[in-house]
């Protein structure tokens, strides 16, 4: 640093430089880059660096690094494994160390870069967790819907005893019912229940429940890459912290109502807080996310499965691979059936309209018992699991 200051303020001031590099005993090359540079440049390779005893084999090399893509990540090639393959399977004569320093520069140059996200307001990304709950003094998985608005930070928390399409579909009805309000766009992964099929392009195939609920609110909906959960990191966090900070000790409640009362009031509570890094609460910062997101729709969605069949001969309706019991003044009639988060809902229509969104007039409901022998199934439950508390309501005149 000191030499290129004399050598520049020597030239300036009128030395030639043929002097400046008889006066500072150095190469005239040397006073150039130093009236070039301001400072000393450093090393500057010109040219890729050579290899002539690998060279021959860096596409051996490259295709067995691409094929671990598919393999197990603890079983794939290590610069050791390589340099060992090339020598015993192609007679490579070159050392280890030009193997080693070759595997360390690719696998370098094919690692993910990541930009630090802006989330504008008026968007919402949801996502299911899995924690344990005490209901009904009994221990039981609870999987629980999260939808965030990365934005605000607000968040919303509802428990199901199974994340099936119907859950999914009545964590969005009350998540929007919560904020009166519905984001512009909502980001998933490729869940089953809201994508049946990722299409060769890319797009996807919603489910026939989740594309009805998108219809009806309209939003626009967004999908993380597979197996990429920092796609949506807002939620994935969210989900950690609803389970860290809502879940221990672990919660015990008579209902599940209770157990989501619950949830909603600590959802609440949070809009008080001031996250690190925000000069504004929760609340304050929900306002703007509020004030770009859509309007309710005038009538909540009905978040439940459709589907038709009929009475058996045995005064049976099969629906999820259940059979429910109904009254035998009903046998061999068309029936419509509507499978909620609580119950399956089973009528019985003189003009076999199977999907009516209310039900006609004149018609009252029931309850009919389910036999537990005749079905296999227990007061608590569906054998399949998909819901852990259904009941039958069955319509009559």
């Amino acid at each position: 640093m000191e030499l290129y200051r004399k050598v520049r303020l020597a030239c300036a001031d009128g030395m030639s430089r043929r002097a400046a590099a008889r006066h500072f005993n150095i190469s005239r090359d040397t006073v150039a880059k130093a009236l070039a540079f301001s400072v000393p440049p450093g090393y500057r390779r010109t040219a890729p660096i050579k290899r002539p005893k690998l060279d021959g084999f860096i596409a051996i090399i490259d295709a067995w690094l691409e094929g671990d893509r598919e393999a197990p990540g603890k079983q794939r090639h290590t610069a050791k494994r390589v340099f060992d393959r090339l020598r015993a399977e192609h007679g490579f004569t070159g050392g280890y160390t030009i193997v080693k320093d070759y595997v360390r520069e690719r696998e370098r140059r094919k690692r993910e870069m990541f930009v630090p996200l802006a989330h504008p307001p008026g968007h919402a990304q949801a996502d299911f967790g899995e924690a344990v709950a005490i209901i009904g003094g009994i221990e039981q998985k609870a999987c629980f819907f999260v939808m965030d608005l990365p934005h605000s930070d607000a968040c919303f928390v509802r428990a199901y005893p199974a994340a099936t399409a119907e859950a999914w579909a009545d964590g969005h009805v009350h998540a929007f019912a919560f904020f009166g309000r519905v984001p512009l766009s909502i980001l998933y992964d490729n869940d089953r229940c809201l994508v049946s099929k990722i299409l060769p392009d890319g797009t996807r195939k919603r489910a026939r429940l989740f594309s009805a609920l998108q219809s009806h609110y309209l939003f626009h909906d967004r999908y993380g890459r597979p197996g990429k959960g920092n796609d949506k990191g807002s939620v994935e966090g969210l989900v950690g912290f609803a389970r860290r900070n809502f879940m221990v000790p672990i919660p015990r409640f008579a209902t599940w109502e209770e157990f989501n009362a619950y949830l909603e009031a600590q959802c609440r509570k949070r809009w008080n807080d001031i996250l690190r890094g925000h000069k504004e609460t929760i609340g304050a910062r929900l306002e703007r996310d509020l004030a770009a997101m859509r309007p309710l729709a005038t009538a909540p969605f009905e978040a439940c499965a459709q589907a038709s069949g009929q009475v058996s001969s045995q005064a049976l309706v099969r629906y999820d691979t259940n059979d429910y019991s109904v009254p035998v003044a009903h046998g061999h009639q068309d029936v419509w059936i509507r499978g909620y988060v609580e119950e399956v809902v089973i009528g019985v229509n003189a003009g076999s309209k199977m999907h009516q969104p209310a039900l006609p007039d004149g018609w009252a409901g029931r309850h009919f018992g389910v036999f537990d022998q005749t079905l296999g199934l227990s007061s608590g439950g569906v054998s399949s699991g998909r819901l852990r508390a259904r009941r039958l309501l069955c319509l009559s005149r």
